[in-house]
This record gives structure tokens, sequence and C-alpha cells, in this order.
């Protein structure tokens, strides 16, 4: 008989978060990673939880939606229970508008903000002055404001889920033996197998540069300006990032790419001129061929599953796809979303 319900194989974002919610459920858990929890993109440090635009909805703008509500009870009650924060903080967003074309098309994603945001949250253009002095320069003086996005400190928030599976009696280890279900989250290198396995492009790593300095800015809304995510953490420090990296030698090196993000950064906040820089960091996020999570259940292996794929919105979806999963693994419950389908 199995000592274990469940076995996750990945301690990433989507390994992590689904362990935690099939503790809630009742199950024994264990998580194995030979690397230790959040050694992967998961244990970054920038942090932008971020909606798609509200307009030409689809299924996947409702499920990352569905996840960012569910956001602020899904990480208080993981703080709560581990008694380490996750830096999270349901923030908003600032993105400065460039031209009249990207004024009128903000103005028509409002209306499509009160239509499928409701009254959950807001999408507006809004002048300098309501932004405040924490902003970047805009060509048209204006900026798109939403109050959906929110920002954590991954890294942060992996030790607090993992504190939070362990009080909560669950196992989280390097090694281990695989009980009950499996689920196999495990990042870039995970898709790989996947590619081999179904002798296709499932997906592949892109590499990612990012730094944090050290400013204080807690309390702001994080940026989106010039290709560039400015996150202002509750400790102290703005991350800023991150570099797209389809090719590359070295996954946790990091080079001129990342001066050159630090300098344009710098020019366009300029009050983060002279920061110091605390950390240069690189990782490589797992980016399913669809761009879209990868989720269900492994064909031709009974009580295997895949999680994998959250390539820039792992940490933004992840009380979905924990939901999600467990309604799959334990409950035979199949609500995956047809855009997220694994599929051989």
């Amino acid at each position: 008989m199995a000592t274990v319900d469940l076995t996750v194989r990945g301690a990433g974002i989507f390994g992590l978060a689904t362990a935690w919610t099939a503790l809630k459920r009742g199950a024994n858990v264990r998580v194995i990673d030979p690397n230790g929890a959040g050694s992967g993109a998961s244990g970054g440090i920038v942090g932008a939880l971020q909606p798609h635009t509200p307009d030409v909805w689809n299924e996947k703008k409702q499920f990352q939606l569905d996840a960012l509500l569910m956001a602020p009870d899904f990480w208080h009650e993981i703080e709560a229970t581990s008694g380490i924060s996750t830096g999270f903080a349901k923030a908003g967003r600032l993105q400065p508008l460039a031209g009249e074309r990207e004024v009128v098309m903000a103005r028509a994603r409002s209306k499509g903000a009160a239509e499928f945001w409701g009254n959950a949250a807001i999408w507006e253009v809004i002048e300098a002055d309501a932004a405040g002095d924490w902003r970047p320069p805009s060509d048209t003086g204006l900026y798109i404001h939403d109050t959906l996005s929110a920002l954590i400190h991954p890294r942060r928030a992996c030790a607090s889920l993992t504190a939070a599976i362990k009080a909560r009696g669950g196992e989280v280890t390097t090694q281990g033996d695989d009980d009950g279900a499996i689920l196999w989250a495990t990042g870039w290198k995970g898709l790989g197998d996947l590619n081999t396995a179904f002798g296709k492009l499932m997906g592949t790593g892109v590499k990612g540069q990012a730094a944090l300095l050290h400013h204080e800015a807690a309390g702001r809304s994080q940026i989106f300006a010039g290709g560039i995510h400015f996150v202002p953490h509750q400790d102290g420090t703005v991350a800023i990032g991150s570099t797209s990296e389809r090719e590359f030698s070295d996954p946790h090196s990091t080079d001129q790419m990342l001066d050159d993000v630090v300098r344009r950064a710098m020019e366009l906040m300029p009050v983060l001129k002279g920061a110091r820089i605390v950390e240069r960091w690189a990782g490589v996020r797992p980016r399913a061929k669809s761009r879209a999570p990868l989720l269900g259940a492994w064909p031709d292996r009974t009580d295997h599953f895949v999680a994998n794929g959250g390539f820039k919105i792992g940490f933004g979806v992840a009380p979905m796809v924990a939901q999600t999963m467990c309604d799959l693994i334990l409950d035979g419950k199949d609500a995956i979303p047809d855009g997220f389908r694994l599929t051989a």
C-alpha cells in the first residue's frame, strides 16, 4: 500500500502549489527535487503577476483572471501557516502610453475590463499627476493603470510554500520514492523529457536575466515600460528584468545583456540611477510551444500527470493550476482548458 497519495517531482511553483492544495484536501504528499525547492526559474527575483489585456477574451485569459483573484487568499494563508512572508502585494501596475494609437487601444480595453473583469479590478487611462512620482516618462503624458496586477518575491514565496507544506505534514525532500500518483512539474528540463517521449516539440527553455537593486519603493505599483519590468519589493529592493534568450550556453551566467537592461532601466527611471545592485540573477524558464501551461494526464503512463510550461505567468496562474491538477488527480474531474491540454 502506498504511503503517499501524491508524489510531486519538481519543487518549483507548479509543484509546490499543487502539493499545498493537495494537502489541504487531505492527501498525503511528498515533493522531491534533487536540487532543492525553488532551485530553478521559480527561485528568481522579479515576480510580476500581470493579467493579459482585457480584450479578445478566451479561456486562457479567464483562467488567469480566476487565478489572480484567488491569489490574495492563497498567499496569505500560506504566509499564516509558514510564518514567512511571500512578498505578495496587490500593488497594481503602470504602463506609459507612447502614442495616440496606444491611447485609443488602451481606452477600448478599459471597456473590455468592465465587461470581463467586472467589479473585480479596473483598467483605466490616467494622467501623469494621477500616476504620482513613481513613474517612467510618457510621450503622451498618459498611462495605463490596472488594479488586477500584483507582485510577489518568487524565491521567498517558494520558501514560504515549502515551510507551509512541512507544517501541514507534507514532505519536501531531495530524494525519495515515487508513491501514489506522480505529478511531473520539472521545468524546462522536463519539457525536454516530454519532447523525447512525444517525439515532437512540446516546449523548450528560455533564459532570462534580471537584477535586484537596493532602492526603497515598497507599496508602489509595479511598472512595465520599454519592455522592462520594475517590481518594488517590500524589503527595500526593486527587481528589474528580464531578457528572453532562446539560445544560451550557460543557464546561470549573467553578461552584457543584463548590463544593457540595467542601463535602460535607469534611463527610464532616473530615480534608480546609482542604486546598488544587490544581485544579478539568471535562470531558464519553461516555455511550452503554445506559450500556455501544459496540464494533464501523461498518455500511456497510468497515474502520471504533468504540470509544466509556466513561462512568465507561472506565479500568476499557480493557484488555478494547483486547483485544476488536484481536481484531476484526486477527484477525477477534468476541468483543464483545451488550450492547456497535454496531448500526444
